[in-house]
């Protein structure tokens, strides 16, 4: 479908280095841009690409109107009021994801996992419970491998589950979920999307084009979702809720011997006890039930979904326990990048917390964070572009056990300095990683290392 089209790209990151080598081997004329030059991208797959015949547009703005292209792919990190895309737009073209052209691409079902928290948890619980099922899984989107890498070679009957981006969703114009889940919507990104509104409209296109045999799996405990689903008339899908308060006579819950129930069309099953939970946190319980949910609606067994769940450690990143040194729990949640996912990881730690929080701000506000500060939290040690934003509101609230820090090593070299045995130091930024770091991954990554260079710690 793609031969002789005429594609393109914003964007030389993952997602389209990915796009470029897919559709140039498809035949497409493609044309990649990015503002950083050259020497920013591995030497190696810009000659792989350029032997493809992809035209490669580095270190300018781009034009994209002058390459008169049938199609533009924008890449998560190019907002759509890049004045580039929106001269495209009054030019009548069409501008996708990566993950609408994977779509386009692949014949196999999809498994589209969104919401403001959670999405890697669930996405990868989600790979590991339909893998017991299904020969065919592809897990990836928002992380690991891009989409389109993989899209082409899933055959009938195969797999995809996706995390996705509010930046992947906005941009879909005929992307169907066989399966989707929206975990739950708190602000985020306001930055990029301007405001809260346009952010949840982004997280609910998931199901703008599924059609009725298809399932939308929903947080009944978010008042938002909860609402969201009874406004949106237009969605056509099966609603399957999910609940860790609540007692659903459609949906997945828990009763009150503690056993995770499936309701559905009069009939309740018992599918697995909340004790056989590895990864902690109310939070997580939820993301659990989601999954729980979506395997279910994907056909999955009973007892594969429990052996799925039993089974699954956790992520890399997300509320990670790195290691105990002298009775100080050091734990690592750099994916905890706006302020929902930080009081959550607060929420999962009965002991003294010190937490390491700030950098590249989404825009929105600390205050709610804050109160869980007060709450949880016996010191704070701030670090980024955003650490004057949070200590102000941290003042105005009254709360004042604040240190700065100039770097990632100087707050974890605080914090062992200032913990006691029981204490949790706790990396949980609420902030993007980009002011110091290439991803919250290589930030993750840095605060383990230090950690582990501790005195006491034990390799």
């Amino acid at each position: 479908m793609w031969k002789n089209k005429r594609i393109y790209i914003f964007g030389a990151g993952k997602s389209g280095l990915a796009a470029a080598e897919y559709l140039a081997g498809q035949g497409a004329a493609v044309w990649l841009n990015d503002e950083k030059n050259r020497e920013a991208f591995d030497q190696g797959a810009l000659e792989r690409l350029a032997a493809l015949g992809v035209n490669l547009e580095l270190g300018s703005a781009g034009d994209p109107v002058a390459a008169n292209p049938d199609m533009i792919m924008q890449s998560p990190g190019f907002p759509l009021d890049k004045p580039a895309l929106l001269e495209a737009a009054a030019a009548g073209i069409p501008v996708v994801s990566e993950i609408e052209l994977g779509y386009l691409a692949t014949k196999a079902s999809i498994m589209g996992v969104t919401g403001s928290n959670g999405k890697t948890t669930t996405t990868s619980l989600l790979g590991e419970i339909m893998k017991k099922a299904f020969q065919g899984v592809f897990v990836g989107g928002n992380i690991g491998t891009p989409f389109i890498s993989e899209a082409g070679k899933l055959k009938e009957g195969d797999w995809a589950v996706l995390e996705l981006s509010s930046f992947q969703l906005e941009t879909v114009r005929t992307f169907r979920p066989k399966v989707g889940l929206i975990l739950n919507l708190t602000p985020d990104h306001l930055d990029r999307h301007k405001t809260f509104e346009n952010y949840c409209d982004a997280k609910w296109r998931i199901a703008e084009f599924q059609e009725a045999g298809d399932w939308l799996i929903l947080n009944y405990d978010d008042p938002l979702v909860r609402q969201g689903a009874a406004e949106k008339k237009q969605i056509k899908s099966q609603k399957l809720f999910f609940s860790r308060k609540a007692e659903l006579q459609e949906g997945v819950w828990v009763n009150s011997q503690g056993m995770i129930m499936v309701s559905h069309h009069g009939k309740s099953e018992a599918v697995l006890s909340v004790k056989d939970i590895q990864i902690p946190g109310a939070h997580n319980l939820e993301n659990v039930l989601a999954a729980v949910g979506a395997a279910y609606a994907a056909g999955v067994k009973s007892e594969w979904i429990a052996q799925g769940v039993r089974e699954f450690q956790g992520v890399a990143h997300r509320i990670e326990r790195v290691m105990e040194i002298n009775g100080v729990l050091y734990v690592n949640d750099s994916k905890g990048t706006n302020t929902d996912a930080a009081i959550k990881a607060m929420e999962s730690f009965d002991r003294p917390i010190l937490l390491i929080a700030g950098g590249l701000g989404k825009g929105g506000s600390y205050d709610d964070m804050i109160e869980k500060v007060k709450e949880k939290v016996k010191g704070l040690v701030l670090i980024g572009d955003d650490a004057g934003k949070i200590e102000a509101a941290a003042l105005e609230q009254g709360y004042a056990a604040i240190f700065r820090a100039d770097s990632l090593e100087s707050a974890v070299a605080y914090c062992a300095a200032e913990a006691v045995p029981g204490d949790v130091v706790l990396l949980s930024p609420a902030c993007a990683s980009y002011d110091m770091f290439k991803n919250y991954g290589q930030r993750g990554d840095r605060f383990k290392a230090l950690v582990k260079a501790l005195p006491g710690a034990k390799a």
